[in-house]
């Protein structure tokens, strides 16, 4: 059976209840409430959205995220009631998407996945040309294929639409808040993910991550993706 959110969280309760949520406002959801029932579930069952606890009982989110990241690019939100800067890291470090801190409103937070949904429902941008490049970096807007000197790189599909933008804007300064409204299209991301996914990106199509020849910052402005020809 096919759903578009998958929530996996050990407090049963709070789980159910989003999830009759989700479902009376026609995002169709399902609930477990561990690592295993998780990995038991996408055995028999597709979902367009994961939301994840970090605490599971006796196992963790994070472990549980890695797990899922060897066999799928499904987007994976954290949430939990961790609020320090090395938990939201972690776990967009390894494959998270997104981090929404406990305690939410549920209407936000039905908000933020429909947002997500609508988001990796489109993966082009608005702007986007067949092929476009810069540099030794070539992207197949057809393919959502990304090759750096010939060779091809694989890109999240966040990572991509991220990238696509800036170069269909390359040349000029891109601010935080514009990516939010065009990439994230919500209000809801905070600037930590966003330079997260900077950084990685800047480790995937970059000859030294740490001095930048494409993806540059703009204190206090926001990137600019920087074309010279060469």
């Amino acid at each position: 059976m096919k759903y578009d959110c998958l929530i996996v969280d050990d407090e049963t309760f709070l789980a159910e209840t989003t999830s009759e949520y989700f479902n009376m406002f026609e995002v169709k959801s399902a609930y477990v409430t561990s690592a295993d029932a998780c990995i038991q579930f996408l055995e028999e069952n597709e979902t367009s959205l994961i939301l994840l606890d970090i605490n599971l009982g006796e196992s963790s989110g994070f472990d549980l995220c890695k797990k899922l990241r060897q066999t799928t690019e499904i987007p994976i939100l954290f949430i939990s009631a961790r609020s320090s800067d090395d938990d939201i890291l972690i776990a967009l470090n390894i494959g998270g998407d997104d981090y929404i801190q406990k305690p939410y409103t549920l209407s936000v937070l039905l908000a933020k996945v429909k947002a997500v949904l609508k988001r990796y429902g489109n993966r082009t941008t608005a702007a986007s040309t067949d092929n476009l490049e810069f540099g030794q970096v070539r992207i197949d807007d057809k393919l959502c294929r990304i090759r750096v000197k010939g060779v091809e790189v694989k890109l999240k599909a966040l990572e991509y639409k991220l990238l696509c933008y800036l170069a269909n804007n390359r040349n000029r300064v891109v601010t935080k808040d514009e990516l939010f409204q065009n990439v994230w299209e919500d209000s809801f991301t905070g600037d930590g993910t966003l330079n997260v996914h900077i950084r990685h990106l800047r480790e995937k199509i970059e000859v030294n991550p740490n001095e930048p020849q494409y993806i540059k910052t703009v204190w206090g402005k926001g990137y600019l993706l920087e074309d010279n020809g060469v």
